[in-house]
């Protein structure tokens, strides 16, 4: 097994594009050119990366204490599957990025579904990689905050992190991934208005496009749901131009008052019908 130390910018590093931490990962691959590119945009951001031309064993991974594994699965040769499922396996909470060659949809949806956090088929840009590296990190972290924080109480509603789910009476609102990240990030924000930009940047996980509606999409949603199986609250409250709000707040329902029956009566002046006498 060949391979390359740790390597990273001496002294203080700097920060990612995203504003995360520095991570510590490893890289499984052995295409020259695509690692020369990759390794100096990686010391540019201060991550210590490890290059290895194969395999190495789950509790040497443990050791090097990485924060994402990167492989070629075209490296690995026939036991390249059996690795990856291996690696999930054993280590759930390490972050999997698979890079590799041509492949297809089959294969694909297979290494997803053993594990992998992503895949990224070549040939592919160096800071794209780096891009769904972070998106992964992020991700598996705020599941880690989320498994370490209690319910939410809201009004009718539990927000269950662990879960995945909120509650009325135990009762499930049969929320999407999508609407239970949203309604989770609008309750955790404890009252304060959260601007579309905010909510696309941390719900998405990337930064919103010109015109894009989809908060707007997903709100009027999560709306309807929540106020179908609570109908005597409101939650999410619209701040126009700016965006969104999380206060459950007693609905304002006005219910109509059905008339008295005994002042609904006849009037009596009526004048009584003609009666046609016969001939």
């Amino acid at each position: 097994m060949t391979e390359r130390v740790f390597t990273g910018v001496d002294g203080e590093r700097p920060a990612s594009h995203s504003g995360a931490a520095p991570l510590r990962i490893a890289v499984i691959d052995t295409d020259s050119g695509f690692l020369q590119v990759l390794s100096k945009r990686l010391e540019r951001l201060g991550w210590e990366h490890r290059v290895l031309a194969s395999a190495v064993p789950t509790d040497t991974m443990v050791a090097m204490r990485l924060g994402a594994v990167v492989v070629d699965l075209s490296v690995l040769g026939p036991q390249a599957w059996e690795y990856l499922e291996k690696v999930t396996t054993e280590l759930p909470g390490l972050p999997v990025i698979v890079c590799t060659g041509q492949s297809t949809v089959a294969q694909r949806v297979r290494g997803l579904r053993m594990g992998a956090d992503d895949w990224l088929q070549k040939p592919c840009h160096p800071e794209e990689l780096i891009a769904r590296v972070e998106a992964v990190v992020r991700r598996r972290r705020h599941a880690e905050a989320r498994n370490e924080a209690g319910p939410i109480a809201a009004g009718e509603i539990e927000i269950r992190a662990d879960r995945f789910q909120a509650f009325v009476d135990d009762l499930s609102i049969d929320l999407t991934r999508r609407e239970f990240e949203l309604i989770e990030l609008l309750a955790s924000a404890e009252g304060r208005v959260l601007e579309r930009e905010e909510i696309y940047q941390r719900v998405w996980g990337y930064a919103m496009a010109r015109g894009d509606r989809s908060v707007d999409v997903f709100v009027r949603k999560l709306r309807q749901k929540l106020e179908k199986a609570s109908p005597g609250w409101r939650y999410i409250h619209t701040h126009f131009g700016v965006g969104y709000r999380f206060s459950p707040e007693i609905a304002d329902i006005t219910v109509p008052v059905a008339p008295d029956a005994e002042v609904v009566a006849q009037p009596t002046d009526a004048v009584p019908a003609r009666v046609s006498s016969p001939l």
